[in-house]
């Protein structure tokens, strides 16, 4: 199934053995455009503190319910690595969840979730090391969907719109489209653009850009909602 994530915001977390808290955003991978993490509000039970939850963990989302199982307890939950959310996400907090959770390092990588670690090579080795230099511990490729909302979307030949949401498969986690607004320049029109299209995001100016033309976006796939 696939779902757009703004409708997934609130999902009910569940535990095995209780509520946990409330989805508030998704951390994805610019590079290989995977959700890496949900951000889940704990509320009272944890003092309102976030955590990030991997999808090796998740089950299927239940729209009826509004509902995501994960495969966690509460006490797990609770004793994790505390990770201030509202900072950026450093390698080494991805290292502590995963060592402590025993999830697949590897596992989620490129759509592979749950999967036995690959096997590194000397250069693997090698790319890890230098990634764990001080200069180097921060993840230049986790966004946060709620901050890249809104960016403007630049075909090659000028801006054709923007950000509004993402459509992600549960199968494996993979944003398969962005949802583009494009109602400034295409009057009540929306289209799904995929990742793969794209030639660059500029952080600095808020801009995604695509190898593609207006006349192409325009041409596009439009978004229903329903």
């Amino acid at each position: 199934m696939q779902y757009n994530i703004n409708s997934m915001i609130d999902y009910e977390i569940r535990a095995t053995d209780g509520d946990l808290g409330k989805v508030v955003e998704f951390y994805f991978d610019d590079e290989t455009w995977t959700i890496r993490y949900i951000i889940a509000e704990t509320g009272n039970w944890l003092e309102g503190r976030k955590v990030l939850i991997s999808p090796v963990a998740f089950g299927k989302p239940d729209p009826e319910s509004r509902t995501i199982s994960v495969n966690l307890t509460r006490s797990q939950v609770k004793n994790s690595p505390d990770i201030d959310t509202q900072k950026p996400v450093f390698r080494q907090h991805e290292e502590q969840l995963n060592e402590y959770y025993q999830w697949p390092w590897r596992g989620g990588y490129g759509g592979s979730f749950g999967t036995t670690p690959l096997p590194l090579s000397d250069e693997d080795v090698l790319a890890e090391q230098e990634a764990s230099a001080p200069e180097h511990r921060d993840d230049p490729n986790l966004r946060s969907t709620r901050q890249v909302t809104g960016y403007h979307i630049h075909a090659a030949d000028g801006e054709i719109g923007h950000v509004e949401d993402f459509i992600v498969d549960d199968e494996d986690w993979t944003i398969r489209f962005l949802v583009v607004d494009t109602t400034n320049w295409l009057p009540g029109k929306t289209v799904l653009l995929s990742p793969q299209w794209i030639k660059r995001l500029d952080w600095a100016d808020s801009g995604v850009y695509y190898n593609l033309t207006r006349e192409s976006v325009e041409n596009s796939q439009e978004f229903d909602p329903s």
